[in-house]
């Protein structure tokens, strides 16, 4: 019980970083409509069977100061559930958060999920999105996963050499995705 890590006592001055790719809810879409390749298929069918242990052991060693998985809120889903339970802003790396393969020509051709697009929507009132990013990946962003990976909230000192630990220990997608700002209201900048 005194390991247990909560979602909600992120922290100012943290780092921000993220175990899976994400696009799994486009793919499974596209997998169901028949619209994936075999190759990204089974990509996503792997990400999916790949469990969390590996990441999870691998953190233990570290002060993580929150954690939550991706499933069905989507990755600014769930950042904004640690966001506004900790009481602190967090601002969100576009470009750096990895992303299965086709899932964004999938999202372009317009193959998203309703529960992502329900997601975008909820999100729309705590996020603020920069003008670089585009209506697909704002989508993706908030795409509904299936078996996601870990975010985790942790010092800064400490996020390089978790990241090289997880892709040691086979989390080869693991990324610095962004960083907890400060103390607020929960909102989320994504840049």
């Amino acid at each position: 019980p005194d390991r247990i890590l909560a979602n909600d006592t992120a922290c100012a001055g943290d780092a921000l970083l993220l175990t899976k790719p994400i696009g799994l809810g486009v793919l499974a879409t596209a997998a169901k409509r028949g619209a994936a390749s075999a190759e990204s298929i089974a990509r996503a069918t792997r990400v999916m069977t790949t469990l969390n242990r590996a990441a999870a052991e691998a953190m233990a060693g570290y002060r993580v100061s929150a954690c939550t998985d991706i499933t069905g809120f989507g990755l600014v889903g769930h950042l904004l559930e640690m966001t506004r339970g900790s009481g602190v802003d967090a601002e969100l790396w576009a470009a750096r958060v990895p992303m299965l393969p086709e899932a964004r020509e999938l999202a372009a051709a317009g193959i998203v999920p309703g529960g992502t697009r329900d997601n975008l929507a909820h999100a729309e009132v705590w996020t603020a999105w920069d003008g670089s990013i585009a209506p697909v990946d704002r989508l993706l962003l908030c795409d509904a996963q299936t078996s996601g990976g870990l975010l985790i909230s942790l010092p800064a000192a400490d996020a390089r050499s978790l990241r090289e630990d997880l892709q040691r220990g086979g989390v080869a997608d693991a990324a610095v995705i962004g960083r907890v700002t400060a103390a607020g209201e929960g909102r989320v900048r994504v840049r």
